[in-house]
């Protein structure tokens, strides 16, 4: 058992899970339960309404059909299947798309991969999904792991991001590096590198500007920043992570395209989906793209972002111990 989870338990981040997917949950078996109130069979009807259930939820057009298609073909294969066990046949369906995603087990306890320190993670995504606090709330649990970290403020367009990761960098008591507002954004994460070997911390984690300019302009930007890390790490950064809103839903997705379009992105973090009832997201995520869902965020409190769990992912949509 790592010095995380002896802080903060399975129990208690699966109640954490249960608690941020509840408006999620709510919103999706109430369509269900509603669907099949009287029914004796799954029928057209049915399936309908847990189509719209499932779109509702923003599992998204795409990954909604394979799962009503797969439903289909277990209905027409099993002529009497009753109404009841619809709710397990969703379940299924949905442990399958996320079994097929790319495996995440890189951080369980917030530890870190072995092979790299410092290990350098390089943090992406627009302005306002809660980058700056993802990065703050990442600094907190790898800390309470036991792991040294800093911090590098290369989201230098904005004061604000410089600011907020000084407030997370005092708040969680780890050293960051920073320059004034307007400075190069390479140079910053630079100086980060230096100092990390230096420190021999054991992560770095880099913020990133977030204005959702031009793929061009953001891919030159994220490959200077790349080039010079590598300068004194050459296999640096070992994660880029995407950071984003799962209350975005379909917004969410187009980010994704846009970003993975723009760079290499190695690792998702999908936030406040504790405050939406579009956490199918995170099943569409896992569905369309080729990338590992490695943290979530579902509530306000530094130990609510969860390295995540396909399995418990699951047991908190189903609310299933």
């Amino acid at each position: 058992m790592g010095l995380f989870d002896k802080i903060f338990g399975k129990k208690q981040q699966q109640e954490s899970l249960d608690q941020g997917l509840q408006k999620t949950r709510e919103g999706f078996f109430g369509k269900i339960a509603k669907a099949i109130a009287g029914k004796n069979s799954i029928d057209e009807e049915v399936l309908d309404e847990v189509e719209n259930a499932l779109v509702s939820a923003d599992v998204g057009i795409s990954t909604t059909v394979k799962i009503i298609q797969q439903l289909e073909e277990r209905v027409s294969k099993d002529k009497y299947l009753h109404a009841s066990e619809l709710n397990n046949l969703i379940k299924e369906e949905i442990q399958h798309i996320l079994i097929s995603a790319p495996q995440n087990n890189a951080y369980v306890n917030y530890e870190l991969p072995v092979g790299y320190k410092p290990h350098i993670i390089l943090v992406v995504g627009v302005n306002g999904v809660g980058k700056t606090t993802t990065i703050g709330k990442l600094a907190h649990n790898f800390s309470l792991a036991g792991k040294s970290v800093l911090l590098g403020a290369a989201d230098t367009f904005r004061a604000a991001a410089i600011d907020q990761l000084t407030v997370w960098s005092e708040r969680t008591n780890v050293p960051i590096v920073k320059k004034e507002m307007g400075s190069d954004p390479a140079s910053v994460a630079y100086d980060t590198v230096i100092s990390g070997v230096a420190k021999n911390a054991d992560v770095i984690l880099i913020d990133t500007a977030g204005r959702l300019h031009n793929k061009a302009h953001l891919m030159e930007e994220l490959s200077k920043i790349k080039r010079v890390i590598q300068k004194v790490i050459p296999d640096a950064p070992h994660e880029v992570l995407l950071v984003l809103d799962g209350s975005t839903g379909q917004n969410a997705l187009e980010q994704a395209r846009h970003f993975t379009a723009a760079t290499e992105v190695t690792a998702l973090a999908i936030t406040k989906l504790d405050g939406t009832a579009k956490g199918g997201v995170v099943i569409a995520i896992a569905d369309q793209f080729k990338i590992p869902v490695k943290f979530i965020g579902v509530g306000e409190q530094a130990t609510d972002l969860l390295v995540f769990d396909k399995q418990d992912f699951v047991n908190g949509l189903f609310q299933l111990k």
